[in-house]
């Protein structure tokens, strides 16, 4: 039987909000056995972008990467915000390590082809090197992934952090019983977004295609849903998305999903 493994995604408000974020480190210490965490930081590199006089490009609720972008995400996702979590995590007797993708060769990507929009330095994730993280994880370290990946040729890429939690999740399943977690300021995959209230606790692929097609998700979902069942199709045991507390007590509404 296959040991358990926690794979936790963090969202962007929580990252910005001190309080909150203290908060979820201390739910997030207290997970038993083996876990890793997954953050961005977009708001946090918007607003250090903004101070350095660069100009954030957003098309369809997605950042345009360019040269002077990715400075500015490297310095924030894999310096200011990473290191502070682990910091944290530190305070709270968690021996975590901080990583991109780059790090022990964990997370290849390819840039993402040009279509209709030129999204820049934006990396689609190829492969997991899941024996390299596993090695960490076996040394008992947490490892706290940052949105960065690279393509083994000394290039960096900004990459979507719910696909990178999908990803590591899917790779690492060959070796564990995995759990996925995305935890962000709402209580869960809402039938309406102005009522926290309307969580929907289970729901089935056919459920999602149905809603869907009605157009009760909103935009920052959607990915987020397309990345958790391809997750479940790839091996991953289950995916739950809810907030930050989710991951400590079930005695709340939260969404669970399966095929």
């Amino acid at each position: 039987m296959k040991e358990q493994l926690s794979i936790v995604k963090i969202g962007g408000n929580v990252i910005e909000d001190a309080v909150a974020l203290q908060s979820f480190l201390e739910h997030f210490s207290k997970i038993e056995g083996k876990k890793i965490l997954v953050h961005g930081g977009g708001k946090r590199a918007t607003h250090v972008a903004s101070k350095l006089g660069i100009a954030s490009n957003m098309v369809n609720g997605r950042r345009i990467t360019d040269a002077d972008t990715l400075e500015v995400i490297t310095m924030v996702y894999g310096g200011l915000v990473n290191k502070n979590i682990v910091a944290k995590l530190q305070g709270l007797q968690v021996d975590a390590i901080g990583l991109t993708g780059a790090d022990v060769n964990s997370i290849y990507s390819e840039k993402r082809p040009v279509k209709d929009i030129d999204y820049g330095f934006v990396g689609d994730v190829k492969k997991v090197n899941h024996k390299s993280i596993n090695k960490l994880i076996e040394a008992d370290f947490t490892p706290v992934f940052c949105a960065i990946t690279h393509d083994k040729n000394g290039q960096l890429f900004n990459t979507n952090a719910d696909t990178i939690a999908s990803e590591l999740a899917i790779g690492l399943s060959e070796l564990y019983n995995v759990e996925l977690y995305f935890c962000f300021e709402k209580n869960g995959v809402l039938k309406s977004v102005e009522d926290d209230n309307s969580v929907i606790e289970y729901m089935d692929y056919g459920t999602y295609e149905q809603l869907k097609h009605q157009g009760v998700f909103h935009d920052g979902m959607l990915p987020k849903l397309a990345n958790s069942f391809h997750a479940i199709a790839s091996g991953v045991s289950r995916v739950f998305i809810g907030n930050p507390t989710v991951i400590s007590n079930k005695n709340q509404k939260f969404t669970t999903l399966y095929l």
